[in-house]
């Protein structure tokens, strides 16, 4: 989905009618882009970040689950005292934030803004043991986020992303989306899960990354290592993509994977 920098409410607005949509259809999960409420290191941050779980984003989400009647991952920009985090939060289909994550891995060039995250949890829920991540967590060296998520029992990651490419990028010369298959697909083939990572589309206005674009590619890894759905490409691109989700047996636990690897 188009994300503009700093407009909350149009953001929000536009993520409910994605929600409706994509429940419509029949969706049991959604999952929106990283920052989704006001843009990646958009300097508006630093005075219209509110609280998780009772600031206005969150609850305007919650209640559209609730509605729904589906799960809903989205990254929010999360004020916390005087800290202001990248974060995302699984809303259950009652409405309830069952996971609240801030994000470890954050590029140098966001470290001004956001405080680091200090979390990693897992939901057990009725569909799958549940993780979420965001964007850059999934290459920390060696995956140890996505890998520390597969050890906790995640069945499904979902990754919140804000992907973003030089305005002169070339897609044809230069496809974007090795970096993503390079870092989900052998964690999602040694725990047997599922990796989901959902980008917006939409010019960076403002901020270190000022005059990038957002460009999708959406991308889901299957149990097997193999990309499963991928979005198109481009900083207009807005599109609802679905895809249908069957776990896989969870062979082992803890030291158990070393014997399976």
């Amino acid at each position: 989905m188009l994300v503009e920098g700093g407009r909350m409410e149009a953001n929000l607005r536009r993520a409910i009618e994605r929600i409706n949509r994509a429940a419509g259809s029949g969706a049991q999960v959604v999952v929106l882009p990283e920052a989704m409420t006001l843009g990646w290191t958009h300097p508006s941050a630093r005075t219209e970040a509110d609280e998780i779980p009772n600031g206005m984003a969150c609850a305007k989400l919650w209640d559209a689950a609730r509605q729904n009647k589906v799960y809903v991952c989205a990254g929010l920009i999360e004020r916390a005292g005087e800290s202001i985090f990248n974060a995302a939060v699984l809303i259950d289909s009652q409405g309830e934030v069952i996971l609240h994550h801030r994000k470890l891995n954050e590029l140098e060039i966001g470290q001004e803004l956001y405080t680091q995250g200090e979390r990693l949890a897992v939901a057990r829920t009725p569909l799958g043991t549940v993780g979420v991540m965001i964007c850059a967590d999934a290459f920390a060296r060696g995956q140890v986020v996505s890998r520390a998520l597969g050890l906790m029992g995640a069945d499904i990651v979902l990754s919140p992303c804000a992907w973003a490419v030089p305005a002169d990028h070339d897609n044809g010369k230069d496809p974007y989306g090795k970096l993503w298959l390079d870092n989900y697909c052998p964690v999602a083939r040694d725990f047997r899960m599922w990796i989901a990572g959902v980008s917006n589309v939409g010019r960076l206005e403002d901020g270190p990354w000022k005059g990038r674009r957002c460009i999708g590619c959406s991308l889901v890894v299957g149990p097997d290592g193999r990309q499963v759905l991928r979005g198109p490409y481009g900083h207009d691109a807005e599109t609802i993509l679905y895809a249908d989700i069957e776990l896989q047996p969870r062979p082992a636990r803890g030291d158990g994977w070393e014997r399976m690897w």
